[in-house]
């Protein structure tokens, strides 16, 4: 009865807000699971989309450690690659990686902050546990910047965030030029 009415709570809380993720027409989804509640996010093109595993550029190793932070902190990649990004964990605490813009970020840690055990079933994010892989397969579209954060409670605060730097390329019959496979 009570993971009813908690699940009733999140779901009533996602509805009344502008989105958790600052964008119109998301599908944020409330599921009542293991370990406590999760949602999900449709990104639009803002910061590009769920890349193909079968058509990775190349892999980038990113290791998140109990200091709060990322090394590296900081990448760039071309418009148009799709990176494999193998997140260790070589801390003793949980920690994600969340892609997204400094406003959704923010305002999805606003929610993880009221709402810590909630799970993650989004293809930009990945939440892994202490001496543990995760992987996200990500492909980025547009030439700008792109975030990313470790959103559990007190570690954005902390500084445990990131920046992919995307350098603009030129399109050649839908495909970056330049971009390389590895």
């Amino acid at each position: 009865m009570k993971l009813q009415a908690m699940t009733l709570h999140i779901a009533a809380s996602l509805m009344l807000t502008t989105s958790a993720f600052g964008h119109g027409n998301d599908n944020h989804a409330v599921k009542a699971g293991v370990k406590g509640d999760g949602h999900s996010h449709e990104h639009g093109d803002a910061i590009g989309t769920a890349g193909d595993a079968k058509r990775v550029n190349r892999t980038v190793e990113v290791s998140m450690a109990d200091s709060m932070r990322f090394s590296p902190a900081s990448l760039t990649v071309k418009q148009g690659e799709t990176i494999r990004f193998l997140v260790k964990n070589a801390g003793q605490l949980k920690h994600e990686m969340v892609l997204g813009t400094e406003k959704e970020l923010k305002e999805h840690y606003e929610l993880m902050k009221k709402f810590p055990e909630m799970e993650h079933d989004d293809p930009q994010m990945v939440t892994v546990a202490p001496g543990k892989v995760g992987e996200i397969v990500w492909r980025f579209t547009k030439a700008g910047k792109v975030d990313f954060a470790c959103l559990q409670p007190g570690h954005y605060d902390a500084g445990m965030k990131g920046a992919v730097t995307v350098s603009r390329t030129k399109w050649v019959t839908g495909r970056a030029q330049g971009a390389h496979k590895n």
